[in-house]
């Protein structure tokens, strides 16, 4: 068994995961405003709180992660409108760009605990923010359709 053998380079992992970014962010786009801040299903959070989650998560740990500090998680954004989350979603989309680039192919098999709780191999986090925007994506959907809205095709990842 070949240890060096990969099936993603970082770069590949990289546009995969900014793939779903676009395609939550075009979910966040497809909310009316009020709905996006107030509808929820069963005792859910809007989905409002659900894209402030992944904003408090993705930026800020890795950059945690390139500098070494752990962080402690801080979902402190507070915005009243979807203008407000779109233009933050860009600016961490910016800063995952940033910090994403500086972490070496070798890095990623690191051990680094998250937000001081959890402790696992790079690599492993970053699934874990991929697998946590893709999960409170379809909670989205959902309100989406219950709301008669037509949500985006959920493989149309490019804009």
């Amino acid at each position: 068994m070949n240890a060096n053998a990969k099936v993603l380079d970082s770069q590949q992992l990289l546009i995969h995961w900014q793939g779903h970014r676009n395609l939550t962010r075009r979910v966040i786009e497809a909310f009316p405003e009020k709905d996006l801040f107030e509808f929820s299903i069963g005792g859910m959070r809007p989905f409002s709180k659900l894209v402030l989650e992944m904003i408090a998560i993705a930026g800020p740990a890795l950059k945690s992660i390139v500098d070494g500090t752990i962080t402690e998680f801080d979902e402190s954004f507070n915005p009243t409108t979807k203008v407000e989350i779109l233009k933050k979603w860009d600016e961490e989309t910016e800063v995952i760009n940033e910090y994403f680039s500086q972490i070496s192919e070798e890095r990623f098999q690191e051990m680094f605990n998250l937000f001081g709780q959890y402790e696992f191999p790079i690599y492993q986090n970053v699934l874990y923010f991929i697998d946590n925007e893709i999960h409170h994506r379809g909670q989205g959907y959902v309100y989406l359709r219950a709301l008669g809205i037509e949500p985006p095709f959920f493989w149309e990842r490019e804009r």
